[in-house]
């Protein structure tokens, strides 16, 4: 009697694109031996509306609220890279006190992306409570979105040469109220997860990643910071009062889930720093540049029918005399390094070209390299900590 051996091929599975870890609509075709993973590949474009080509189509000041539909976590942000892009391409600097209310924001924005980050990766791994802790601190940062602008998340705040409008009564007092109190929620945050060995079991030396494969996948930001390698474009190439500010940049060692987790912790802890240096140097003045080509209505200008026909001008037909060129910007958003491209070679108030460089995208193609030889449960603990948002990596 002879026994025949039977070869148990590897087995493939979906993940998503409805599961509630996939941050998104995300399709993971997971190649399994047992239950390690032997090769993940990403499908994307279930939620592609072709935010680029779309801006192509509109002029320059009609494609800020494009922006905010990205990293719909981090709204500002976005906003923030292509007015920076536009006030380049025009050559304008705007107002001290408008970049203070710029920073500002984008730290409350990297806080509210931050929050929002380490709650729903705490609840894939399987920690229900800092979801609910987090969310609430969210409704109050969001508070201070809708009282500069009127929305709680698509502000369409930040404008080329300045901000929207100079902020309410009040607000700045409230903002340091808020700081005060959200240093004891951090504090809360890590006395449930930094030191519980069930959190710690799930994160450390998993989705590990060196510094070579960081800076071959085109990694930034956090997944950057986590392999040591110190690229923080707030320090590296400073814009608004950035170089101003003696802030830290975490940085980490292993380069695995937990020292994601631990710099994310440590980047809200230096938000706080920046706001509240921000509070107490603020200063009095414009909230926007008097250069009319960007700007339509100014607070000392009596409004008469001359500037009536100018806002309405600025607003249908867009800037005039754009100069020829390719033009690039990038920022250090929340999740990584976030640049637009636009390319203007017919001298009109449309972009000829656009490309967004967002850095989901970058990382979403480390997937399979984060993954291999690890258990599928592990799975979801990686792609929790890329910090995955599918607006921007589908567009």
């Amino acid at each position: 009697m002879t026994l025949k051996l039977k070869n148990i091929d590897n087995y493939e599975i979906n993940f998503g694109p409805q599961h509630p870890s996939a941050h998104g609509v995300l399709r993971l075709i997971l190649e399994l031996n047992g239950e390690v993973v032997v090769r993940s590949e990403p499908q994307i474009g279930l939620l592609h509306r072709g935010t680029e080509k779309l801006m192509e189509y509109k002029n320059f000041i009609q494609n800020i609220p494009y922006l905010d539909r990205l990293d719909y976590v981090s709204m500002l942000a976005q906003e923030h890279t292509y007015s920076l892009l536009l006030e380049k391409i025009f050559n304008v600097n705007i107002p001290i006190r408008a970049k203070y209310i710029r920073v500002i924001y984008l730290e409350i924005t990297r806080i509210l992306n931050h929050l929002m980050s380490l709650n729903t990766h705490a609840l894939d791994v399987g920690a229900l409570t800092p979801f609910l802790w987090s969310f609430e601190e969210r409704e109050k940062l969001m508070e201070f979105y809708e009282r500069v602008s009127g929305a709680r998340m698509h502000a369409n705040y930040f404008r080329p040469g300045g901000v929207y409008m100079d902020l309410p009564q009040n607000l700045l007092r409230d903002i340091y109220v808020f700081i005060s109190k959200f240093k004891s929620r951090i504090d809360e945050l890590e006395e449930l997860l930094t030191s519980n060995r069930i959190w710690k079991q799930r994160l450390i030396n998993i989705g590990v990643i060196t510094e070579a494969q960081a800076n071959l996948w085109g990694f930034s930001g956090v997944m950057l910071r986590s392999t040591g390698v110190l690229w923080d474009l707030r320090k590296t190439m400073p814009y608004e009062i950035y170089d101003n500010i003696n802030f830290q940049v975490p940085l980490g060692t292993k380069g695995d889930c937990y020292d994601r987790f631990l710099i994310r912790i440590f980047e809200m802890r230096q938000s706080l720093f920046i706001i509240e240096y921000c509070l107490n140097n603020i200063p009095e003045g414009n909230i926007n540049t008097y250069d009319k080509k960007l700007v339509s209505f100014k607070k000392d200008i009596k409004f008469n029918m001359d500037s009536l026909i100018h806002h309405f001008k600025l607003y249908t037909s867009g800037f005039g005399n754009v100069q020829k060129g390719l033009f690039y910007t990038s920022t250090e958003a929340p999740k990584g390094e976030f640049g637009i491209t636009l390319v203007n070679n017919l001298n009109n108030n449309k972009p000829y070209r656009c490309k967004l460089k967002t850095p989901g995208y970058f990382h979403l193609q480390g997937t399979n390299l984060m993954s291999y030889n690890h258990f599928l449960a592990d799975v979801v603990t990686i792609i929790g900590t890329q910090d995955i948002v599918f607006g921007e990596v589908d567009r």
